[in-house]
């Protein structure tokens, strides 16, 4: 089987000419040698199997980036029999240098000058002949979103596809240097690439002079990131709450018949573990799919860049740039995909440090805590501003540990990024793109949920000495719990919690012994609204749930980085906690 590589600089739509090509049939994974994961998939290319691997974005093959290392790494330690080099074709005079130096690696080449609807916009004029003379690989002028220019570009690919010549890797000691590859791009663009004398006004300028203003950009980033939020709830939440339904029925009217001849306890480990474990990763589902095509079409559209400009002053006195507090907004919805989306960050540090901070936003599985505790606790006028307070503990704990963290986690380069126009994003593209996400997701959650849920059916079910493994280990960690003005028996609802925060209320009704309508009068005859309040809070920072760890395991890579996450978040927690009941206690 043939191998191809996919490279090509940020926002040149190389990630839609490889979806393009691919459809569904891509995956990702561990590359054969190398910590790193990248996209690939098998096509049928010239009567040959083809492997296609898309690389990362990348802006100079002798760069000093991640993610230039990477390809480096990945052309030099795999025989490739072709590189399909993608380049916007209304920027060749500052990609085509990558080309050049892709091409001097001695893979054989095929230049894809994609976005060819832009270029023809914008009455740039392009001799591909001649440009491929020059750079001595043939050159094709398409546009992956509109199909235009496919039928040439499949041909070029068959050909490459049936070329005899062996896969070679790449000889990185012929790459030019920047600047070298500069001249040369020049001598090559010189009569092949023809500008306007003036290029026509477009509309992306008039949006720019509104959502790039210093001041009202600002406003109208809240306001498109809130209309984000409710729409990713607002869609996914019924398909949720239905999917949610759908389950909880074949549990009762086919699930639990089909296991009853079984033993009890075995039933109740498939139905309350194994079923649990499966129906709250699918769960997830919904609103992961509705938030990737959000995000798609906000990125995909050319905003997202602007967002990460306009906030990028303020996030980098804490070591981070504007795309952190873009998914530090969307935390809020959810941290799973806020963890999931730092992938449009290209520093590993800038990555780390935002999932660092990620998981202190109030998602809405905490909301549903905070807002039930403040509805039972206080007066209809002081509840929302409770509410307020905990959505400002949010932000200064994740600001607390950017801080903290700075030093180890700082990006060691400036942030550059180039500026993309308005586009308008294809939804095939977008549709293939979120299911590629929500897949990738549960391919690792889903077995790291449904272990962890079945261990919390094994500790409240399994006896010794006439209590469970889970009131051990309330009275194990009462010397813990006690002096932040937290009860042992409520170690089980924090356990409870840990796998999901959706089930921390219920966990409670079973601890009391009430249904959920019972549960306001039990919480008010148990706590007091300090020691309530301190609960909330530990709820609020401690481990967000299984869900966002495996997100973190999986994005990070990396084991200890995942359990300095977790550590982190339950020690700062227990910390203002403490320093919380023991003051309030004192003044009340």
């Amino acid at each position: 089987m043939k191998r191809f590589a996919l490279i090509g600089q940020p926002n040149t739509g190389k990630s839609s000419l490889f979806n393009r090509l691919t459809g569904l049939s891509q995956r990702v994974g561990n590359w054969p040698g190398l910590t790193v994961e990248l996209a690939h998939a098998k096509l049928l290319l010239g009567g040959q199997m083809v492997e296609l691997v898309d690389l990362p974005g990348i802006h100079d093959l002798s760069g000093y980036t991640e993610d230039e290392a990477v390809v480096r790494d990945v052309l030099s330690a795999t025989a490739f029999d072709a590189q399909l080099i993608v380049l916007n074709a209304s920027q060749l005079d500052r990609q085509l240098p990558l080309a050049i130096q892709a091409i001097a690696t001695g893979i054989p080449a095929l230049v894809v000058l994609n976005m060819a609807d832009e270029a023809e916009l914008l009455g740039i004029d392009i001799d591909t002949q001649q440009l491929a003379a020059r750079l001595g690989a043939p050159v094709v002028l398409v546009s992956s979103k509109r199909m235009q220019g496919w039928d040439s570009f499949k041909k070029a690919l068959d050909s490459l596809a049936r070329s005899p010549r062996p896969a070679v890797s790449a000889r990185l000691d012929a790459i030019a240097d920047t600047r070298s590859a500069q001249n040369h791009a020049r001598q090559a663009l010189a009569g092949a690439w023809h500008l306007p004398p003036t290029l026509p006004a477009r509309l992306s300028h008039r949006l720019d002079h509104y959502l790039m203003h210093p001041v009202l950009g600002l406003g109208l980033f809240v306001l498109i990131m809130a209309l984000v939020f409710n729409g990713t709830y607002l869609l996914g939440g019924p398909l949720q709450d239905g999917l949610g339904s759908a389950l909880d029925w074949l549990k009762n009217h086919w699930l639990a018949s089909a296991v009853s001849p079984l033993p009890a306890w075995l039933q109740s480990l498939l139905l309350d573990g194994v079923w649990q474990g499966l129906s709250t990763v699918l769960t997830f589902a919904p609103i992961l799919f509705v938030f990737f095509v959000l995000m798609a079409l906000v990125e995909d559209s050319g905003y997202l860049a602007r967002a990460a400009y306009l906030t990028d002053a303020l996030m980098s006195r804490l070591g981070l740039d504007g795309r952190a507090f873009v998914m530090q907004l969307m935390g809020f919805g959810c941290n799973v995909p806020a963890i999931m989306g730092t992938r449009v960050m290209r520093e590993k540090k800038q990555r780390l440090l935002s999932m660092l901070i990620i998981p202190f936003s109030l998602c809405s599985a905490r909301l549903q805590v905070v807002v039930f505790f403040a509805s039972t606790l206080f007066s209809p006028a002081i509840a929302p501003w409770v509410l307020m307070a905990f959505y400002a503990v949010s932000l200064a704990v994740a600001i607390l540990t950017a801080l903290v963290f700075k030093g180890k986690y700082c990006a060691s380069e400036a942030y550059l990024m180039e500026v993309p126009p308005y586009r308008l994003p294809g939804i095939k593209h977008v549709l293939t793109r979120a299911y590629g996400e929500v897949r990738a997701f549960f391919e690792l959650a889903s077995t790291f949920i449904l272990l962890g849920v079945v261990l919390v059916w094994l500790m409240t079910h399994i006896h010794l000495g006439g209590h469970t493994l889970a009131d051990h280990l309330g009275i194990l960690l009462a010397p813990v719990l006690d002096p932040i003005g937290i009860r042992h028996e409520l170690a089980i609802a924090l356990l409870f919690g840990f796998v999901a925060k959706e089930i921390l209320l219920g966990s409670l009704a079973v601890i009391y012994g009430v249904s959920d309508a019972g549960l306001a009068t039990a919480v008010v005859q148990h706590l007091d609204w300090v020691s309530a309040m301190s609960f909330v809070l530990f709820t609020l920072i401690y481990v967000p749930c299984l869900s966002t760890v495996a997100a973190i395991r999986r994005e990070s890579h990396s084991l200890s980085f995942t359990v300095l996450s977790a550590s982190w978040s339950v020690a700062l927690a227990w910390v203002l906690c403490l320093a919380f009941y023991q003051i309030t206690s004192r003044l009340v």
